[in-house]
């Protein structure tokens, strides 16, 4: 499909497939998510087909005709692959040589080495932070867990001491901070300032993390106390390895992208002049898709040769890492695709009627609605794409730190108690050997404090900005 073909359809769908009432778009909307959660939930259906039927579910409900509900799901899909398919793509490259060449052990060692006891947990959070950054959630807890087992059981520690500041980290990195998934749909939806989010993300992140982490990590050691499974233990990347990258360049490449999309937001607020030479040329260097590109690249001689790969080596771990994103890309599709039908059936602009006359931050609403997603969905992306939609309009009247802030918003309520339904849940869950009620008064509690954390520091900067 060509560029223009794309905006054609978009602008196609920008017509509402549906003239249904407040009541029955209401209505709508709660038996389109409320089909997606029991089909992934009761009959174990995979989140992309859930995704379409519950799309169609809920153009149907509205009364929307049945093409018109298809060519709104599929232009949302077609757009969000489009915005953050690559980028995605990208990002697991990224991780993968960094996990494959033994750069996040590199990283990993290094700060346990300089780190004493008292500040384990410190380090850890630390180590996730940076460790997280290009990485998605899931391939940062398959990293980080032999990391977290092995301190644990060499320094006698609770297991939740080490494990709960690590996976703070993961997780904050994971709902808030570009090139994650979510975060970036949500950007492209609200029509946000990447650069301008990637920076006050960083801010809201910072004591989140601490707070969730560290902090927490003291209460959830008495509560479950509990020592590394042995079973859990696996072997390491870089054992096989004859070396590895050393540490400051494989930090400098992991925060490479970073650096340059938080370059391009400094030369918009210095330079405000879309027309000048510079800004256009950062324009360019501190787009997503060319920072994360530029890393790749560097990333194959800073990490993937200084561990000594061949090029047919470092062709393979690029090949091996694009395999298990599909799934990834899908859903993200697909939850772009509910997105567009929701905005499409005029849910975003009930959203606006309805709460016009409540007395309630637009940060607010933003964040309680992805929180009854999240809570319903288990999906923390799915709940960023679909809020993203439902309160796109209200970003219209709004500064651009405003804008930056109301995707923070919808990332903190993204987080909120991850419980049986969220595919995260259990892999903590079986990794740290764990019951239910212990990884529910663990896991589920730090990222219930994630997402209230969040929300009260993005509310307190909106006050000041």
């Amino acid at each position: 499909m060509t560029h223009l073909s794309v905006e054609m359809l978009a602008a196609d769908a920008t017509e509402p497939i549906t003239s249904a009432g407040h009541a029955q778009l209401g209505i709508a909307v709660l038996a389109g998510i409320a089909v997606i959660v029991l089909l992934i939930t009761k009959f174990k259906l995979h989140a992309f087909l859930s995704l379409i039927i519950g799309s169609l579910v809920l153009g149907a409900v509205a009364g929307a005709p049945l093409d018109k509900a298809i060519t709104s799901f599929s232009t949302g899909l077609g757009t969000t692959v489009a915005g953050t398919g690559v980028l995605i793509a990208l990002g697991a490259v990224l991780g993968r040589l960094l996990a494959d060449s033994g750069g996040a052990d590199q990283i990993v060692d290094t700060i346990l080495a300089k780190s004493g006891r008292s500040a384990m947990p410190w380090a850890m959070v630390l180590i996730a932070g940076i460790v997280g950054l290009p990485i998605f959630f899931e391939v940062g807890i398959v990293l980080l867990i032999p990391v977290v087992l092995l301190v644990a059981k060499r320094g006698n520690f609770s297991l939740m001491r080490i494990g709960i500041p690590a996976l703070a980290g993961l997780s904050v990195m994971h709902g808030l901070i570009p090139p994650h998934p979510g975060p970036l749909a949500a950007i492209d939806a609200v029509k946000a300032n990447l650069g301008i989010t990637l920076a006050l993300g960083v801010v809201v992140a910072i004591p989140t993390a601490i707070i969730a982490g560290p902090v927490f990590s003291r209460y959830a050691a008495r509560w479950v106390d509990i020592q590394p499974p042995e079973k859990m233990v696996p072997e390491r990347a870089s054992d096989d390895l004859e070396k590895r990258p050393g540490f400051g360049i494989t930090v400098a490449t992991v925060l490479l992208p970073v650096v340059m999309m938080l370059a391009k937001a400094l030369v918009d607020i210095v330079v405000d002049d879309p027309e000048h030479t510079v800004q256009r040329v950062f324009d360019v260097v501190g787009s997503p898709l060319i920072a994360l590109l530029t890393a790749v690249l560097v990333a194959m001689f800073t990490l993937g040769r200084a561990a000594g790969f061949t090029r047919g080596r470092i062709a393979t771990t690029v090949e091996k890492s694009l395999g298990p994103i599909a799934g990834v890309v899908l859903i993200v599709g697909a939850g772009g695709g509910f997105k567009q039908t929701l905005v499409d059936a005029g849910v975003g602009q009930m959203i606006l009627d309805v709460s016009k006359g409540w007395n309630i931050s637009a940060l607010l609403l933003a964040w309680l609605i992805a929180v009854a997603i999240r809570l319903a969905t288990g999906s923390a992306t799915v709940a960023t794409i679909s809020a993203a939609g439902l309160v796109g309009p209200l970003a219209a009247d709004m500064s651009t730190t405003h804008a930056a802030l109301l995707v923070l918003a919808i990332g903190c309520g993204s987080l909120f108690f991850s419980h049986v339904n969220d595919a995260g849940f259990w892999l903590v869950k079986e990794y740290f050997g764990m019951s239910v009620g212990q990884t529910l008064k663990t896991w589920s509690v730090m990222e219930t404090l994630i997402s209230v954390v969040g929300i009260g520091c993005v509310l307190l900067l909106s006050l000041v900005l």
